[in-house]
């Protein structure tokens, strides 16, 4: 080789290693401003669930409308092209409509070279009392130890404010943001996302017809270690109704003439299930997809301490003694759960009284490879048949009011790489791949319409608490969850396009 070569072949050898001045990324810098902003973050979380948003309770609709209005306000500021989208009404059961609360959209960027990501949230949240068993003011956010206390902080607020700040970083420090980046926050997820799936629809060919990919973060870790989930189970709820007299009867005058439609109600509930957790329901353990090596293997790495799980749930002894089996059941297995009864006597005292018509709730989670329309069917014939072995005089009357789907991805998606990568710079680990044992139905609307790839990245902590007593969320999880959504970004600007 001749020395004057030399020169140009290291030049062409340099040109192809050093990164690009668009490529290089600022990670340390946006993490620096994120720590430094973190008492600023937490204050705009505690004035978010000051707003007692709860979905279920119409009295608080105001509150989940000025919630919206919040978020819409909060992504105007930062110069976003925000619509309040309005999704129609809701009709109650006695027959008046209230207005749905609107759901929010936003956009920030529209660079046709780079990816477009879409990222759903909620900013309603189930109902609580400080009665309930809070040790907290349930709408007054309060740090206590590092962990910030109140409803709706980890479901789904905090989360949301995340990806609201990672956007603002990038903006605060004049860096281009890596990807374009929409929202779409609704207000009603808590009680089944009523009129979000039409205005999905609606909106297929406008608002997401140049988004790539859409990412969820209403959900949470299984243990410390970080983790990405890639399926949750479908939910098929059911009303069994059992109707005898044409009123409620005294039990000392008519006990033992009438067959009492609650005794048929609870003998047909107990064949759905037996003792050890096995569904007797025919049809639904066949539908269920097999669970491979690969799975099996999966399921092996994940950091998952059953003893604690016990003391947390505060039982002696669960359906299973090992974690694969046990996380398995929890995820990609269905489950029958008896909710509750309605109709009779279930006050506090005595009261002597054989109920006219009971209503029982119960509902399976559903997996891959099931459908609601056909566990519908087989529930359904299942306890009419069970029902006329009993030759009751009384009326059963089975419907199915909730019928959603399960959702599962791929995990070697390029999606779920750029998720292992960001989560590595952030935590310096690899992340937990999981399932969600609950349902999020809205996913499998967003795949089966927009047809595009949906990741869930989690930040929530495993001992968050949803739905329950003094939920919390912890401020280590709420500003290194902003940074992971920051490193997220860059991660997904570098996939290929699909």
């Amino acid at each position: 080789m001749t020395i004057w070569q030399l020169p140009s072949m290291l030049l062409v050898f340099i040109s192809s290693v050093s990164p690009h001045p668009h490529h290089s990324f600022e990670y340390d810098e946006l993490s620096q401003y994120v720590d430094s902003h973190q008492e600023e973050y937490v204050q705009t979380l505690r004035d978010w669930v000051a707003v007692e948003s709860d979905s279920s309770d119409v009295l608080r609709r105001p509150d989940c409308h000025r919630m919206m209005d919040m978020t819409a306000e909060k992504l105007q500021a930062m110069g976003g092209k925000v619509e309040l989208v309005d999704i129609g009404v809701q009709e109650l059961p006695d027959g008046k409509t209230v207005a749905l609360p609107k759901v929010v959209t936003a956009q920030f960027g529209s660079d046709p070279s780079k990816h477009t990501v879409c990222v759903y949230g909620h900013v309603d949240v189930q109902p609580a009392k400080l009665e309930d068993g809070w040790a907290t003011e349930p709408y007054n956010l309060t740090d206590i130890n590092g962990n910030l206390y109140g409803r709706g902080a980890s479901d789904n607020k905090a989360p949301v404010l995340a990806w609201i700040h990672t956007v603002e970083v990038y903006q605060a420090l004049s860096i281009d943001l890596p990807v374009n980046v929409k929202f779409v926050i609704e207000g009603m997820e808590e009680t089944g996302s009523n009129g979000l799936d039409a205005m999905i629809v609606a909106q297929r060919d406008t608002f997401f017809s140049d988004v790539d990919y859409i990412i969820i973060s209403d959900c949470g870790w299984l243990s410390r270690r970080p983790a990405l989930t890639y399926g949750t189970r479908g939910n098929c709820y059911f009303f069994a109704e059992v109707e005898g007299p044409k009123q409620d009867l005294h039990s000392g005058v008519y006990g033992g003439t009438v067959i009492e439609p609650m005794t048929d109600l609870i003998g047909i509930l107990d064949t759905l299930i037996s003792p050890s957790g096995k569904i007797l329901i025919p049809g639904i353990r066949e539908a269920v997809a097999s669970l491979s090596d690969e799975e099996w293997k999966m399921y092996q790495d994940i950091e998952f301490d059953i003893e604690s799980f016990k003391s947390k749930i505060g039982v002696s002894q669960l359906m299973y003694s090992n974690k694969v089996d046990l996380l398995a059941h929890r995820w990609r297995y269905p489950t029958v759960t008896i909710h509750g009864i309605e109709g009779g006597f279930s006050g506090p005292g005595s009261k002597t009284v054989i109920p006219a018509k009971v209503i029982a709730k119960f509902s399976i989670r559903q997996v891959p490879n099931m459908d609601p329309a056909v566990v519908k069917k087989q529930v359904t014939d299942y306890l009419n048949s069970v029902f006329a072995k009993r030759k009751s005089p009384n009326k059963l009357k089975v419907t199915m009011i909730i019928g959603a789907k399960p959702w599962l991805a791929d995990t070697k998606h390029p999606l779920y790489e750029a998720g292992k990568a960001a989560v590595k710079r952030v935590f310096n680990v690899e992340p937990d791949l999981i399932r969600e044992g609950g349902t999020i139905p809205i996913a499998k609307t967003f795949e089966d319409v927009t047809g595009k790839s949906i990741i869930m990245m989690p930040i929530g902590g495993f001992d968050d608490g949803l739905h329950s007593q003094n939920e919390k969320m912890s401020r280590y999880n709420y500003i290194e969850g902003t940074k992971l959504f920051i490193a997220y970004l860059h991660e997904v600007a570098h996939l290929k396009k699909d």
